[in-house]
């Protein structure tokens, strides 16, 4: 086939990809955006935008049940129908990306649907075009969901991540298998809707990559809230006879629905990264500071490996944007990697655990304080459970968690000290506002230990 001379192919659409793409044609470029799915990615249509919007109105159903113990008396009555219709309607335009990629081609760009292939170094082939980008190839495919090689799964009609946030109803029952934030997120709020749900996860512990505060916090919770809970579990098998059955070592699981949280996948090899001289059977491509992996060739999101969110996108799209377009700007830099689980209470952490900071040889104190201890969590009364955490490392504050009612904003302020690598002892010498849940932060300062 004849290949076509473009500046710049950016193959995968998603919130980073549709960055690198507007910004080089709105530059002047000729870019070609390449998207087999849904452009905008996984987040507007099957991640942060639609879980969070399930997250928000379930959190509004505990909310109202809370009412007896602060404020009089309260009956609710969930209705999973509001919130379906708000994720067809307002967030994805039921499965439909017209406005995305309108929204790209206007800025001058062209966009080609199907599956993309790196065929050389500096050509991407998709269906029967292929083109040759004498500037950048930019690599956004991000991850698809990860199933475990469970005997009898295959075959069997389980959820993953994209079939729950398109249910237009809540089942009686739900079996999730992996306990990190997506699994745990969606286990709440439709326990809230009043889905009876069991939790099973492989570790030892719920959120296992977060700290053990946090892991102790959110299963006290779940449990608390009716769920089941199984760490440590190992799955013999799972069946499927018009509901699902889940073997576990000593046990038996049944449920409605069965959804599958356990963890994400690349496919190197169907990209074709070996025509870079790439190892295709690699889990993540290795971009240098700048996002390249290759002589004008850049990676950037969850491919990456740096963490499957979509601000790690955005941060470096904006990196990957500046080196192709010769701009000034730093180099990507992965000390202060901000992230939250959206349960309720929110945990949010940045930077590193106390486990990792310890195995990194350094001298490390750490600050722990409770947050219904905090005056704000006193006045908050119910639902106040939470924690502040602190790690720091030669005086320097190099990691935190705050969990709690609004522990992803009062994270903001902890992920700002340890991107700036400032002192705990400037730290203590701030002026903290009293009575907001951030001032937790000033009291887990003076139990450095």
């Amino acid at each position: 086939m004849p290949s076509e001379e473009v500046d710049v192919v950016v193959i995968g659409m998603g919130p980073g990809g549709e960055y690198v793409a507007a910004q080089c044609a709105t530059a002047g470029l000729t870019t070609v955006g390449i998207e087999s799915r849904l452009v905008g990615g996984e987040c507007p249509y099957f991640g942060c935008v639609p879980s969070k919007m399930i997250i928000r109105a379930a959190d509004s159903l505990a909310e109202a049940g809370r009412v007896p113990q602060l404020a009089g008396s309260s009956t609710v009555t969930p209705d999973f129908t509001p919130v379906a219709r708000r994720i067809r309607d307002e967030a994805t335009d039921n499965w439909n990306d017209q406005v995305a990629v309108d929204r790209f081609t206007k800025t001058g760009g062209v966009f080609v649907r199907g599956r993309a292939r790196i065929t050389g170094p500096h050509t991407v082939a998709v269906g029967d075009r292929e083109f040759t980008a004498s500037r950048a190839i930019v690599i956004n495919t991000g991850t698809d969901p990860a199933v475990p090689p469970i005997d009898g799964l295959a075959g069997t009609p389980y959820w993953t991540n994209r079939e729950i946030l398109r249910a237009e109803q809540r089942p009686a029952s739900l079996c999730v298998i992996g306990g990190g934030a997506i699994g745990l997120e969606l286990a709440q709020a439709y326990a809230r809707f009043g889905t009876d749900v069991t939790v099973i996860e492989v570790s030892d512990r719920l959120l296992a990559l977060e700290e053990p505060e946090s892991s102790e916090l959110i299963s006290r919770i779940l449990v608390a809230e009716g769920l089941t809970v199984h760490t440590g579990a190992k799955i013999a098998r799972v069946s499927y006879d018009g509901g699902f059955s889940v073997e576990l070592d000593g046990g038996m699981v049944t449920a409605e629905k069965l959804l599958v949280a356990a963890g994400r996948r690349t496919a190197l090899g169907e990209l074709g990264v070996g025509a870079l001289g790439l190892d295709e059977s690699a889990r993540f491509l290795e971009p240098d500071d700048r996002m390249r992996i290759a002589d004008g060739v850049y990676a950037i999101g969850d491919i990456t490996g740096k963490g499957a969110f979509t601000h790690m996108s955005m941060y470096q799209a904006a990196v990957a944007t500046r080196t192709v377009l010769g701009q000034d700007g730093p180099p990507a830099a992965y000390h202060a990697v901000p992230r939250v689980t959206f349960t309720d209470p929110e945990i949010g952490s940045v930077g590193m655990t106390e486990k990792q900071a310890r195995n990194a040889g350094s001298r490390v104190r750490i600050g722990l304080t409770q947050l219904p201890s905090s005056a704000r969590g006193w006045i908050h009364k119910v639902g106040n459970d939470g924690f502040i955490k602190l790690v720091e490392s030669d005086g320097i504050l190099v990691g935190a968690t705050a969990a709690g009612p609004s522990g992803g904003e009062v994270l903001s302020a902890l992920t700002v000290a340890v991107h700036a690598r400032l002192s705990t002892e400037s730290l203590r010498h701030m002026i903290y506002a009293y009575p907001t849940f951030h001032r937790a932060i000033e009291d887990a300062l003076g139990k450095l230990a």
